[in-house]
């Protein structure tokens, strides 16, 4: 098929059955993958510190500073929850935490320079969201690019797409008024691919997003792949409402399959397309049909545990899902990026 424009996945969403999405997005995921293998990894995120100025009302996690129960991690807290996670058989980390005033870039750079010379290349890290690395480059009054080369120097070799939520400045204005905007996000984005360093796309969605909303970020996901072909994959997850100040309702696992396969569509230069275990649990497996070809399964990430998500860390028991739906699933280790590799 040829490449969709915003109409036509407008009209594939009000109008095409559930079998014709999944028949079409197959058929892009099949130009990338074996249609009956999918990948995997097992890895935790690792919330750092729960302080944070952002105040999004989609999220449960944060305390403002000077709050009770607000926290940070002492490195010995960091290596012992990598050192559990390497003994599930895991080796991918991701931080994540929060716009917390009181740590500067400094504090990241000397955390990311002592994972790297604990652990090598044994375990990957994600070092950080976009919507983090915007926050402490302003903090530090640096350019995108100055505080990607700090973070390279340190040994980060990923910063995720993380934070990205609805890329439509209406939906920061209705739910992040504190955070960056949508032009910042893809700026910082260019920034660390100029860098050398990898990324990727996510995308949550159950909010009070509109149609029109969802494809505009499709679209300029999109259009920055073309820009940049910077982007290793898309990762969508589901909205968890509880606890929130939002609050509102999760969507059906029917309507994230149908939106896996709108994206794998639509993304036809993403080579990965991942459904998320996190938020969908046992029903993320069905969306390898509707065209993801990979997950992860996570130990812990306290940020959506506490809007309610539920971790299953029989990983055994998970990986039988989708092998009864006819899949090979093998593991995969997150790829250095190709110019840190000299």
């Amino acid at each position: 098929m040829t490449r969709i424009d915003v109409d036509e996945a407008r009209r594939l969403w009000l109008e095409a059955p559930d079998e014709e999405l999944k028949e079409l997005a197959q058929g892009v995921r099949a130009r990338w993958h074996e249609p009956n293998r999918a990948t995997y990894m097992v890895m935790r995120i690792i919330n750092y510190t729960n302080v944070c100025v952002a105040q999004c009302d989609y999220c449960a996690f944060y305390v403002l500073p000077n709050q009770e129960g607000g926290y940070v991690l002492s490195r010995a807290d960091v290596f012992a929850k990598i050192d559990e996670l390497v003994e599930f058989g895991g080796d991918l980390v991701a931080f994540n935490g929060g716009f917390n005033p009181k740590l500067p870039l400094d504090f990241y750079c000397d955390l990311f320079a002592s994972v790297r010379e604990r652990y090598g290349d044994r375990v990957e890290f994600y070092a950080l969201t976009i919507a983090e690395f915007v926050y402490l480059a302003d903090r530090a009054r640096l350019s995108h690019a100055e505080a990607a080369a700090r973070l390279r120097d340190a040994g980060v070799h990923w910063v995720t797409g993380g934070g990205s939520e609805i890329l439509t400045e209406n939906f920061r204005k209705r739910h992040a008024k504190f955070k960056y905007t949508v032009r910042e996000y893809f700026d910082a984005q260019r920034a660390i691919v100029d860098a050398g360093l990898k990324t990727t796309a996510t995308m949550v969605i159950g909010f009070d997003e509109t149609l029109d909303e969802r494809l505009e970020h499709l679209q300029r996901t999109r259009d920055f792949q073309d820009e940049t072909a910077g982007l290793f994959s898309f990762l969508c997850w589901t909205y968890k409402p509880y606890g929130t100040a939002f609050g509102g309702r999760e969507i059906s696992p029917g309507e994230y399959w149908r939106h896996i396969a709108l994206s794998r569509i639509f993304l036809d230069n993403v080579r990965h397309v991942r459904t998320s275990v996190l938020t969908q649990n046992a029903d993320a497996f069905r969306a390898l049909d509707y065209g993801a070809d990979d997950f992860d399964l996570p130990i812990e990430d306290e940020v959506t545990q506490k809007a309610g998500a539920t971790i299953e860390l029989d990983l055994e028991g998970l990986l039988s899902i989708p092998r009864s739906l006819g899949y090979t699933v093998e593991y995969r280790r997150a790829e250095r990026p190709a110019a840190l590799t000299t």
